[in-house]
């Protein structure tokens, strides 16, 4: 009998390195490198909610703009509002090499970094949620209600969208206290400095844990002490040189007109309050309640912080300085991750007693609850969003009005530039000039009957350029 033959199969080829899909590549590099992946994300988002938004920035970012240019010009001068604050302009000095775009780096760059808190948020719920692998869902349930609810805050997206760097200093916060949680202090104190340069009610935070830092790795302690260096050079030293005073940040926040003016301890409260809606902060409340019971110290010590920043604003507020609600946006980003985890455990935790079925109906009575106050908010953030394109052809037509009568060099040689307050920054980013040589006050410059240049926003969304007691022949064929 012959022997049967057995088929071989050819080998396979040898794979060829580079040939993968596309796909899979970029998967492998997502998972090999998840925060530049999420950071690149974050930036293609944010450029595209800044292209759709269409809006510009408020009253101090564009100071901020003016202080990078002025910066690059050697003419810096932070006598004039907005208060000096290091943060923003880290980011606008260099961005000011750029020349006009460096109006988009900070719009993207605002964006971004804001959005990043939603992350951070959910991190931070997900995490202290400490679901089982069985019931994971139970924390991913708790991060998107935490980062959903972040949003939610009281007039966030229109900080977001004016590009101010309060949310900013909200993400750097939950990064903060996220990166500690992870194992990583050099990370958390870094953008726990960052945050210390944005608002001064960080500080006691941030000695505080360089405090536990100093003591408990010693390894750190060359950072630390260079990064409270830092913090104060920023903060007091370039004021030291660019006005009349290191302190000039606290001494413009006295007497603002948005400063409560009776009841500053409990006006102070309200306005903290008033950023979130009552079933929310009964769940934070709960969230406390429960962590107390279970000894928990993470969310005990995240709630001390919420209740000390409030009191510090209080302070601030006795003080006379403002007191305004969006300095306390970090303390409500904590309250919001707070209600997140009552979300994660009344899904997940056994040692509540309370039946899945019962825990899932609480949280959706939750969720229920807050409908109504975010759609609320969602009409009004768009109809806010209107003003705000409206604005931004008007301050799109300033500029031309600017270059059609010859540019910016030629009208300041004809005099002292005036316009109203709102517009009193975005007029020196236009004539390329510091805040300070921007006057707003029309009839004591009138009087004083040196050459004076008006530049007065009409209700048509266009401008009136008003030339007076002109002396140079260039400048009295200015408009009068």
């Amino acid at each position: 009998m012959a022997p049967s033959t057995v088929e071989q199969r050819p080998p396979a080829a040898p794979a060829i390195r580079g040939s993968e899909p596309p796909e899979g590549l970029t998967r492998q590099l997502i998972r090999r490198y998840p925060a530049p992946a999420v950071a690149i994300a974050l930036l293609a988002l944010s450029t595209l909610i800044v292209l759709w938004a269409d809006t510009r920035p408020g009253f101090d970012p564009y100071g901020w703009l003016v202080w990078g240019h002025q910066t690059l010009a050697g003419n810096l001068n932070t006598n004039a509002a907005p208060s000096w604050k290091p943060l923003p302009y880290l980011f606008t000095a260099p961005y000011a090499s750029f020349g006009r775009y460096e109006l988009w780096l900070w719009m993207i760059t605002s964006t971004a970094v804001s959005l990043s808190g939603v992350i951070f948020a959910g991190r931070i719920a997900y995490r202290l949620t400490a679901a089982g692998p069985e019931r994971r869902y139970a924390g991913l349930a708790a991060a998107a209600f935490a980062g959903l609810a972040l949003l939610g805050i009281e007039d966030y997206w229109h900080y977001i969208l004016s590009f101010q760097s309060d949310p900013m200093i909200v993400s750097l916060c939950l990064g903060a206290v996220d990166c500690h949680l992870s194992g990583r202090p050099r990370a958390a104190f870094a953008l726990g400095g960052l945050a210390a340069l944005g608002r001064p009610e960080v500080w006691p935070f941030l000695a505080l844990y360089t405090i536990w830092t100093w003591r408990a790795m010693p390894a750190m302690r060359s950072l630390l002490a260079g990064g409270w260096l830092v913090i104060a050079a920023l903060w007091f030293g370039i004021p030291a040189l660019t006005s009349r005073s290191p302190f000039v940040a606290g001494t413009n926040a006295l007497g603002s007109g948005r400063a409560l003016h009776s009841d500053k301890v409990f006006g102070t409260i309200d306005r903290f309050l008033a950023m979130h809606r009552a079933p929310l902060e009964l769940a934070a409340l709960v969230s406390v309640a429960l962590a107390a019971w279970r000894r928990d110290r993470v969310v005990l010590a995240l709630a001390g912080g919420v209740v000390a920043w409030v009191a510090l604003e209080i302070a601030f507020s006795l003080h006379g300085w403002p007191g305004l609600q969006r300095y306390m946006f970090p303390a409500g980003g904590v309250m919001v991750v707070l209600a997140g985890v009552l979300v994660g455990r009344l899904l997940s935790d056994g040692s509540l007693r309370l039946p899945a079925r019962i825990g899932g109906a609480l949280v959706a009575l939750l969720c229920l609850s807050l409908a109504p106050a975010a759609i609320s908010r969602a009409r009004a953030e768009h109809k806010d969003l209107r003003a705000q394109r409206a604005r931004t052809k008007q301050i799109g037509k300033l500029a031309g009005t600017i270059s059609r009568l010859g540019g910016p060099a030629r009208l300041r040689r004809c005099g002292e530039p005036l316009t109203r307050l709102e517009y009193q920054t975005i007029l020196a980013w236009d004539l390329h000039v510091n805040v300070a040589a921007v006057g707003f006050k029309y009839t004591r410059a009138i009087r004083r009957g040196r050459p004076i240049v008006l530049y007065t926003p009409v209700s048509t969304g266009g401008w009136r350029v008003q030339a007076l007691h002109q002396r140079l022949a260039s400048c009295r064929t200015l408009p009068r």
